[in-house]
């Protein structure tokens, strides 16, 4: 289980086709807190630690990567050099910041808009129509790995949505939103309440 809350960016340093695809992650953790088969969230993906080792502060640890993951989400997180948003599982006791997040990405949609405005940044994504209903106004939505609140939604003709967010300054430059450019995939997981709230909806209009 996580929050949202991304705690640093790695880099891919390597990857090597293994049965599964082997990543290796160079991240600022200590290596003596990241636990052999620990769960880390990987710009949104939920992926277990295998070997770890480096020094505090320029650490590195590896995860494997099956061919179902790399078709469900965002593809140019899976090479070498493309910078992830980490975030380890949420321990109990620890702060729930920003919303219940899985690790389970849903679908994956598309930058369409990208505007500087007042030193944030406007985004504008299409989403694909299996998740459009569960995305709504003010509601909470995971992009790579990032908890973040719904500005507005727009219903479009063909049934998917495109939804609008504002990344404040410190978001830009902590996560990798920063940097997303028009065309972009990006990795969205629906807030799970707004799952839930569906299934009741479809089973009262089933009765």
């Amino acid at each position: 289980m996580f929050t949202g809350i991304v705690t640093a960016i790695g880099t891919v340093a390597s990857v090597a086709r293994t049965g599964d695809t082997r990543l290796v992650i160079a991240c600022p953790f200590d290596p003596s807190l990241i636990a052999i088969g620990a769960s880390i969230a990987c710009s949104g993906v939920c992926l277990t630690v295998v070997e770890r080792g480096g020094t505090a502060g320029d650490a590195w640890f590896a995860v494997d990567v099956s061919d179902e993951t790399i078709s469900k989400t965002a593809p140019l997180q899976w090479r070498e050099g493309a910078r992830i948003n980490l975030e380890p599982a949420l321990k109990l006791g620890d702060e729930l910041g920003g919303h219940i997040v899985t690790g389970h990405v849903d679908a994956v949609g598309r930058v369409a808009v990208r505007e500087e405005r007042g030193g944030s940044i406007h985004l504008e994504i299409d989403a694909p129509k299996d998740i459009a209903p569960y995305i709504a106004t003010k509601g909470s939505i995971t992009v790579e790995g990032v908890s973040l609140t719904v500005n507005a939604v727009e219903d479009l003709a063909d049934g998917s949505a495109r939804f609008s967010l504002n990344i404040i300054p410190h978001t830009a430059e902590v996560t990798t939103l920063g940097a997303l450019d028009i065309g972009d995939g990006v990795n969205l997981e629906i807030d799970v309440l707004a799952r839930y709230l569906k299934r009741m909806q479809d089973l009262n209009d089933r009765a």
